[in-house]
């Protein structure tokens, strides 16, 4: 209802604005501050005061003045304060809300018919994935579920580098060398298995005496080369090792949970001819130029060039990668990409080569997340140091594991909980408080993940915000072994909601909607989890103050199905997030 609502009061401003003969064009319109009985507010008087002559109350006043309440069906009135103009919710507006909330869907928008793909992840395939990485799975799924929830048609794509260097040194390594010339792997998977040829490889590059390394950077190089030609004895040699890595990482993702609807292999492009094509029309640039042994674009506004070629006519990441977004361009309405930080430069030169080739790129958005640091320090998948994202939400498990057995050891005594629901509760509550963790921060700022904080049952963190689910279930769930029937909320009278924590509870679950689409324009997860901690302390403050199944007749009725709508909200606000809601914790 808080969409409908802020359209409604989006005309009604407009046209009071337009008969005081006012410009429109910025309305003004803004939440207000929770201490303000409202559901909207209006700043336009700011705004005005300078073009009419007249003090910002003032201008307000004239403002409410032009409206009607009795014209509109979600605000009961318009009051000023001040500079503002208040607009205060009706009962149509509440009882709305929690008919709308009775739907387990809720928060879904309308289908827009428009599709999206989310790109996000693409760690290279060189060996288990590391935690350093682990905020791009995390971020790029939830921003595929918010886009989800908001009505578009999302696809999720894992962008395979299997045609660069690195490849080329793992596909050569892992038929060099032997399994005894190397150490035991760290985990029984296959991604760990094989990432010792690799780190093996390095190694051996690195130290071997120089014509050794000759001879097998010749063979390496032969690889490479092998790739760019569409050599299908060499593409099935390189997939070999790529293919199994992957089937490795997907089961780490999986754990978060992060899954793909499509795993994309820049080689695709090289082999279909796209490539060739790019590097034709790329060489036909006014941008294009030949320094250093190589083909590069001089871009505009931007300090260093573009390399798409290399003298022995092999293609660059870039060169593919541009190749693939063209290929987004011809399947979706829009493409997301979530990158690392050290991919700035890139992104702003993918952008600007594909604007001088005739696209769009207005129908590119770019997330540009800072990295997660551990206590622990900086890690490399190359050198075999640092901590897997596998060795993390182990820890998590292990720690909420703690945390459980202790909050639960009464029920656990008594037989009301087994040691499955425990694992069941642990891994939900320790895998979520790691994604929410991540998730609730903006992209943008560097975070150090602390256990202390993710996993604090009190604090602001995922086990604060899936308590909240529980204690919902847990409310409903004595309801039924106590007699009571549970009303759908489209069958109650919202009037019954008399108390301030009730209202406040509804209003905050009007706006679930609103986030969710704020959060899929703006591409930022961040505002759905900032939206669970407010939602949190308006649940606990009703559970304070508002006893439900003690209440009698309409009262726990309304109360009741109100408990239901804040399980619909909360369940899909941590859903969107990628974090489990618990039924019991």
């Amino acid at each position: 209802m808080f969409r409908s609502a802020r359209r409604e009061v989006e005309d009604a401003l407009a046209s009071a604005l337009a008969g005081l003969d006012l410009p429109t064009d910025d309305l003004g319109i803004e939440e207000p501050p929770a201490d303000v009985d409202a559901v909207l507010a209006s700043s336009v008087a700011f705004r005005l005061a300078g073009e009419v002559g007249a003090a910002p109350p003032e201008v307000a006043a004239d403002v409410a003045a032009e409206i009607d309440p009795g014209d509109l069906t979600y605000v009961a009135a318009v009051e000023t304060q001040g500079p503002y103009v208040n607009f205060l919710p009706s009962d149509a507006y509440f009882a709305e809300t929690l008919r709308a909330a009775g739907d387990d869907s809720y928060g879904e928008l309308p289908p827009k018919d428009r599709s999206v793909v989310v790109e996000h992840t693409s760690a290279n395939p060189t060996g288990p994935v590391h935690v350093g990485r682990a905020r791009n799975p995390i971020i790029g799924d939830a921003v595929a579920n918010v886009l989800e929830y908001a009505g578009y048609d999302v696809d999720r794509h894992y962008y395979v580098n299997d045609a660069g260097r690195q490849m080329a040194v793992f596909t050569w390594a892992y038929e060099t060398f032997d399994e005894e010339d190397l150490p035991e792997p760290e985990r029984d998977r296959i991604e760990y298995d094989l990432v010792r040829y690799y780190r093996k490889g390095n190694e051996f590059l690195e130290n071997a005496p120089e014509a050794e390394v000759e001879a097998a950077e010749d063979e390496i190089q032969s690889i490479m080369q092998g790739l760019e030609a569409g050599d299908e004895a060499t593409y099935e040699r390189v997939s070999e090792v790529v293919d199994q890595v992957l089937s490795g990482m997907k089961v780490c993702l999986g754990r978060l949970p992060a899954e793909f609807d499509e795993f994309v292999k820049e080689t695709r492009f090289m082999r279909d001819g796209s490539v060739d094509d790019l590097i034709d029309r790329l060489e036909e640039l006014d941008a294009a130029v030949y320094e250093d042994d190589a083909w590069q674009l001089d871009l505009p506004d931007i300090d260093k060039n573009l390399v798409y070629l290399r003298a022995d006519g092999t293609s660059l990441y870039a060169t593919r990668d541009l190749a693939h977004h063209e290929w987004k361009f011809e399947n979706y309405d829009r493409a997301v990409t979530v990158l690392g930080e050290d991919h700035k430069l890139q992104a702003r030169q993918l952008r600007t080569t594909l604007d001088l080739l005739g696209h769009d790129a207005d129908g590119l958005d770019q997330v540009i997340y800072s990295y997660v640091n551990l206590p622990e320090g900086k890690m490399s998948t190359r050198e075999g140091t640092g901590i897997d994202l596998d060795d993390l939400l182990d820890e998590a498990i292990d720690r909420a594991r703690e945390e459980v057995e202790d909050r639960l050891e009464d029920r656990l005594r008594d037989d009301d909980l087994d040691e499955d629901d425990v694992e069941r509760i642990a891994h939900q509550v320790g895998i979520g408080a790691v994604r929410y963790d991540i998730v609730s921060k903006q992209p943008a700022k560097a975070i150090t993940f602390e256990w202390e904080r993710a996993l604090d049952f009190e604090a602001q963190s995922a086990p604060y915000v899936q308590y909240v689910h529980a204690r919902a279930c847990g409310i409903v769930g004595e309801a039924r072994e106590a007699g009571h029937d549970v009303p759908e909320p489209a069958a109650v009278d919202a009037d019954a909601l008399e108390t301030a924590e009730a209202r406040d509870l509804l209003r905050t679950i009007a706006r679930f909607p609103a986030v969710i689409e704020a959060a899929a324009d703006d591409h930022e997860p961040h505002v759905v989890a900032t939206y669970t901690r407010e939602f949190a302390e308006a649940f606990n403050a009703f559970y304070r103050e508002c006893p439900v199944l003690s209440a009698e007749g309409a009262t726990r009725d309304a109360r009741l199905a109100l408990v239901v709508a804040a399980r619909h909200t909360v369940a899909n606000a941590l859903d969107a997030l990628g974090v489990a809601a618990p039924e019991s914790m």
